[in-house]
């Protein structure tokens, strides 16, 4: 999973990609640290799935043009379009459903 660090660095992700998952922590936030590895051991069935980790006490401003109100979230992202979203409480099982099934859509 790759770190990046401003708004600039997540567009640029997201539209270099034909899948993207953006992982968005906060610093004090212990079930992301934990969610985490879980996240990227799952991640490695999707080789397509291009991954990064955004933290936002780094880059508030991705929580405010994302509209990410809680932490940890989960973004997956289709040619450059947003097409699910998990936050707060993230099961790795529907988590990767929703991988499998949007992956369909390419």
């Amino acid at each position: 999973m790759h770190t990046i660090s401003s708004l600039a660095d997540l567009h640029t992700a997201v539209d270099q990609h034909d899948a993207a998952l953006v992982f968005i922590s906060g610093p004090n936030c212990s079930v992301c640290h934990a969610i985490q590895p879980r996240v990227e051991e799952l991640l490695e069935q999707f080789p397509a799935v291009y991954a990064v980790h955004a933290n936002i006490a780094e880059a508030p401003e991705i929580s405010g043009q994302y509209t990410v109100f809680s932490v940890p979230a989960v973004l997956f992202f289709i040619h450059g379009k947003e097409i699910f979203r998990k936050a707060r409480f993230i099961l790795i099982d529907e988590l990767e459903e929703d991988i499998e099934q949007a992956l369909n859509l390419i």
